[in-house]
């Protein structure tokens, strides 16, 4: 059976994922959390006396603990199976992905098991984000000293 017929003949059988649903539970869990951040930011405004661009840092580092905290007891992986990429794109999702990679080595023992493969995941996403804002922050600079831009 060549490439083709096979992919048809798969196509054929293969079960139809329910797209609709998995969107649908998808923008509801991505929103929830995006909701619960909006708290937590509100929180820090009216309780800390906080600026709305001063919220956002604890903000963010708030729901990196919480879902640390949920991937720990186990719980952010129901919220991920019925989710699916709404769990994942927010920022909750790097906490259970540096949480995940701990707790899978951590057999291995703390410095070698936990602390050599606790950023095997969210590794990249450091990387290429402290990269990309010094690109950004250098090109921003550059167009300043020129007086393209505006402080």
């Amino acid at each position: 059976m060549d490439e083709k017929k096979y992919a048809e003949l798969e196509s054929k059988i293969s079960p139809k994922p329910p797209l609709a649903r998995n969107l649908f539970t998808a923008f509801i869990t991505g929103g929830t959390i995006c909701l619960i951040g909006q708290a937590i930011s509100l929180f820090y405004m009216t309780f800390f006396d906080f600026t709305e661009r001063t919220a956002s840092n604890p903000t963010v580092a708030t729901l990196i603990f919480l879902a640390m905290l949920l991937t720990g007891f186990g719980q952010y992986r129901k919220i991920a199976q019925f989710g699916g990429a709404g769990s994942a794109v927010p920022i909750t999702g790097f906490g259970n992905a540096v949480i995940s990679a701990a707790i899978e080595h951590r057999s291995e023992g703390y410095v070698l098991g936990v602390g050599g493969n606790m950023f095997k995941l969210a590794g990249s996403v450091i990387l290429f984000g402290v990269a990309s804002a010094f690109i950004v922050a250098l090109i921003k600079t550059i167009l300043v000293k020129f007086g393209v831009v505006s402080w």
